[in-house]
C-alpha cells in the first residue's frame, strides 16, 4: 500500500534509531515493546521491521504486536550473499518477502553483503562477481514485483556497494531501484543531493540520517571503524548535522518520489539509557522533518 502524498504521512521510524541492529555484539538491544511504543508516543504510525529476532519470528504475530501498538510495517532491511555462484540468494529473500506479504509491507532494502559480520572490513570484487551480483539484484527485484513488494538496494558502508563508483555500477548495471540512505552515501564518498538530483527517478526508498562530516572522512580514510565512529556520534539529529536534508527532501519530492522518508539515525547503546534515551534524538530529528516539509 501506497504512503500516499503529503510528506508528513510518508514519515516512518526505525529500530537502529533506538540501536537495535543485526549485527552481533553491536550493543545494548532495547525490547520491542519499549521501541514500538516510543514511536507510536511521537506520532509515527510506520516503521521498518527491524533485524531478525526483534519481531516474533510469525508474521501473524509481528502484525499483531505493531498493530496494537498502531504501528504499520513499512518493510525492511536484508542484507544477503549476492556476488557468489555458489549461493543462490533467491530461497533466502522469498522466506524474508513471506513475513512482508504478511504483514502488509511493500518496500525490500537489500543491501550486498560481504559474507562477513559487522561493516568494519569488505572484500574488492573481480570483474566475475560484479556480473554475479548484477544478475542476483534483478532476480530479486522481479522475484519481489511477483508478490506486489518493490527492491531497493541499498548502497551501505562495509557492503560490496559502497563507493561512488559502485553506486554508479549498480545504476548502470542493473534495473533495481535504490535506497538513498544520505549517511551511507557520505562515508562511501557519495553526494546524496548530487545522487537524488542526477538520479532520483531510481530512488524507491530513503533513509534520513545527519552526519558529521569529519567523523564520515575518518571511517572513509579507513582511521576509524564503521562502529566506533557510531558510538563516537558519526550520526546526528536532523538538522544538527553536516547533510543538505531539506535539499535532499525538495529534490526528490521535485523527481517525483513519493515513498517514505525513514528516520534512521543508527546508534549504540553501552547498557539500558537512563531517562528519554535515544527518543529524545529521535524526536529532535521528527520535528526538524516536520519544519522542512514541502
Amino acid at each position: 500500500m501506497s504512503p500516499g502524498t503529503g510528506l508528513e504521512r510518508r514519515i516512518a521510524g526505525a529500530p537502529i534509531s533506538w540501536g537495535v541492529c543485526e549485527v552481533p555484539g553491536w550493543g545494548h538491544q532495547l525490547a520491542p515493546e519499549r521501541v514500538l511504543a516510543e514511536m507510536g508516543g511521537l506520532g509515527l504510525a510506520a516503521t521498518e521491521f527491524g533485524p531478525d529476532g526483534f519481531l516474533p519470528a510469525d508474521p501473524a504475530a509481528a502484525a499483531d504486536l505493531l498493530a496494537r501498538h498502531g504501528m504499520t510495517a513499512v518493510g525492511g532491511f536484508v542484507p544477503v550473499v549476492l556476488a557468489d555462484d555458489a549461493v543462490d540468494p533467491v530461497p533466502q529473500v522469498e522466506q524474508a518477502l513471506g513475513h512482508f506479504t504478511a504483514a502488509g509491507a511493500t518496500t525490500l532494502v537489500l543491501a550486498a553483503a560481504s559474507g562477513q559480520d559487522g561493516y568494519d572490513a569488505r572484500p574488492v570484487l573481480d570483474e566475475a562477481r560484479w556480473k554475479t551480483l548484477l544478475v542476483n539484484l534483478d532476480r530479486l527485484a522481479d522475484a519481489a514485483a511477483d508478490r506486489g513488494i518493490e527492491a531497493t538496494l541499498h548502497p551501505h558502508v562495509g557492503t560490496l556497494v559502497e563507493t561512488r563508483g559502485e553506486v554508479e555500477r549498480v545504476l548502470e548495471g542493473s534495473s533495481i531501484g535504490l535506497t538513498l540512505d544520505t549517511g551511507h552515501l557520505i562515508v562511501g564518498g557519495t553526494d546524496p543531493v548530487a545522487l537524488a538530483r542526477e538520479a532520483g527517478e531510481r530512488v524507491r526508498h530513503v533513509h534520513l540520517k545527519d552526519v558529521d562530516a569529519a567523523t564520515a572522512e575518518r571511517v572513509r580514510a579507513g582511521g576509524l571503524s564503521y562502529h566506533d565512529a557510531v558510538r563516537r556520534g558519526l550520526y546526528r539529529p536532523l538538522g544538527q548535522g553536516d547533510v543538505d536534508i531539506a535539499g535532499i527532501v525538495g529534490a526528490l519530492e521535485s523527481a517525483g518520489y513519493r515513498g517514505w522518508y525513514v528516520m534512521e539515525q543508527d546508534t549504540v547503546l553501552d547498557g539500558a539509557p537512563e531517562g528519554e534515551g535515544p527518543l529524545a534524538d529521535v524526536r529532535a530529528s521528527l520535528e526538524y522533518l516536520r519544519a522542512v516539509a514541502p
